[in-house]
């Protein structure tokens, strides 16, 4: 696909999927602008700790799960581990404060995509590195009928989060596909590492901070600059 073909997005890295059965995909930054708060609770929560750290830089960790999170923190600034209790009052702690923000919206152009992909016939699996039940449990209010019961994959399902490819091999399973049938629908680096290791086609889309070189970088299929240019393609690209 050239550029003037993919409104500007450059060429994707491989050719897509000529038989969609399944889209895998994330949920904060993806079907719901959540990164921003996610950011300012995790900074705040870190910040009381006396550890130095940007608020740009939890756009980075989005994937990991909140364990993995404060323990790559400890390791990096403390220079050990962090305990079994730690992640898990310090995660209560961080989800404390991410609660006390404004709800947050859904991404525009989400319901759109959503729409499309259940409209073809594509099955869809929500994969997610939250265990946030604030979050997760807004989906089937805003996205009435996008996901089938058991269609989901969250930090709970998962022994090993993103980057790992773990979550969207078990969101196959679940679909019943092969990598060579389904769409990995990502927004951060993480997760974008995680889908391109599962062997599925890979589609990022900066909602965030995070820059198309990185999500390149990374192993993304395809970029687009938000998820309503994306929902504008999608019809086109099932096609």
């Amino acid at each position: 696909m050239k550029a003037d073909e993919n409104n500007g997005r450059g060429e994707a890295r491989r050719p897509f999927p000529a038989s969609v059965k399944a889209a895998l995909i994330d949920m904060d930054g993806t079907l719901l602008d959540s990164m921003p708060s996610h950011a300012r609770a995790w900074h705040r929560m870190v910040s009381e700790l006396g550890i130095k750290c940007s608020l740009d830089e939890f756009f980075g960790y989005e994937g990991m799960t909140g364990a993995a999170t404060i323990d790559l923190i400890f390791r990096r600034e403390l220079g050990r581990p962090a305990t079994e209790r730690e992640k898990v009052e310090l995660y209560a702690r961080k989800t404390g404060y991410f609660n006390e923000q404004p709800r947050v919206p859904v991404m525009p152009g989400a319901a759109r995509m959503l729409e499309t992909l259940a409209g073809r016939g594509v099955r869809r699996v929500l994969v997610t590195g939250s265990g946030q039940k604030s979050t997760i449990g807004r989906l089937a209010a805003e996205f009435p009928g996008a996901f089938e019961e058991g269609m989901m994959v969250t930090s709970r399902d998962v022994s090993r989060g993103k980057p790992d490819p773990e979550p969207y091999l078990l969101a196959m399973e679940k679909a019943g596909v092969l990598p060579s049938e389904a769409v990995v629908i990502e927004n951060a680096p993480l997760g974008v590492k995680a889908g391109a290791a599962s062997g599925a086609f890979t589609v990022a889309v900066t909602t965030g901070p995070i820059r198309e070189s990185e999500m390149r970088a990374a192993g993304a299929d395809m970029v687009f600059p938000s998820m309503e240019a994306f929902a504008d393609a999608l019809p086109g690209l099932l096609g």
